[in-house]
C-alpha cells in the first residue's frame, strides 16, 4: 500500500497540470502559475515520501516523467501559445517547449551526473520561468515572445551546470550559492511580492553561472 502514495502525489502533480491546460484554454492564462506551483509541491513531495518510506519503483519513475511533461513541458507550452496566437501566425513555434521539454526529461533520466546539480535547466523552473510572465507589469511583443521560446528551449537541453537545492549540511561552507539564492529569492519577494516571480528564475541561473564561474565549473 504505501508503495503507491509516492504515485498518488506524483498522480496530483498530473491533475494540477491538466487543470492548468483546461484554463489556459479558457483564456485565463494568469491562473497557469497556479497549478504550475502547486504541481511542483506534489512534485517535490513524491520524491520526499518516496525515499521516507524507502519505495521506489520503475512504474514511478516513468508516471513522474509523463506528469512532469503535462505541468512542466505542456502547461508552459500552451500558455506561450495562447500569448502569441493574436499577435502571429507563428504561434505553433511556442510548442517548441514541450518538445524540448520531452528531450530534457529524457536526459534527466538517462544522466547519473545530476545528483548534485543540475545540467541544462530543469522543466519546473523553465514552467515557473514561462507562466509568471503574465505577472510583468508590460505586455511583450511578438519578437520577444518568440525569443522567449528560443531561449526556454535551448536552456533546457544546455550543458550550463545549475544549482540542485540538495543540503547535505545546512552550514554557509559549501552552501554558499545556495543561500545567497534562497535570500535572495525571499528579498525578492518582499520587495516586488507577486510581481517577483518573473524574476526569480533569471536570477537562479545567474546564481549559478556566477557560482560555475568561481568554482571553474562553466
Amino acid at each position: 500500500m504505501k508503495k503507491n502514495i509516492p504515485n498518488l502525489l506524483t498522480c496530483l502533480n498530473l491533475v494540477a497540470g491538466s487543470v492548468g491546460v483546461y484554463y489556459v484554454l479558457l483564456d485565463q492564462e494568469p491562473k497557469a502559475i497556479y497549478f504550475v506551483l502547486i504541481g511542483g509541491a506534489f512534485d517535490f513531495l513524491d520524491g520526499l515520501v518516496a525515499r521516507l518510506l524507502k519505495v521506489s519503483s520503475e512504474i514511478g519513475k516513468q508516471l513522474d516523467s509523463l506528469a512532469d511533461l503535462i505541468t512542466f513541458g505542456l502547461l508552459p507550452s500552451f500558455f506561450i501559445l495562447k500569448m502569441l496566437e493574436p499577435k502571429t501566425e507563428f504561434f505553433w513555434i511556442a510548442l517548441l517547449v514541450v518538445a524540448f521539454s520531452a528531450i530534457r526529461l529524457a536526459i534527466f533520466n538517462t544522466d547519473n551526473s545530476q545528483s548534485d546539480s543540475f545540467k541544462g535547466l530543469p522543466v519546473p523552473a523553465n514552467a515557473i520561468m514561462l507562466t509568471s510572465l503574465a505577472y510583468l507589469p508590460f505586455n511583450l511583443s511578438e519578437a520577444t515572445l518568440v525569443s522567449v521560446v528560443l531561449l526556454s528551449s535551448f536552456l533546457l537541453v544546455s550543458n550550463f551546470r545549475l544549482i540542485a537545492l540538495k543540503f547535505k549540511t545546512f552550514g554557509w561552507r559549501g552552501n554558499e550559492a545556495k543561500w545567497v539564492l534562497i535570500v535572495g529569492i525571499l528579498l525578492l519577494a518582499f520587495v516586488f511580492q507577486w510581481t517577483f516571480l518573473p524574476f526569480v528564475v533569471p536570477f537562479y541561473i545567474a546564481v549559478s553561472l556566477l557560482s560555475g564561474l568561481i568554482k571553474g565549473t562553466v
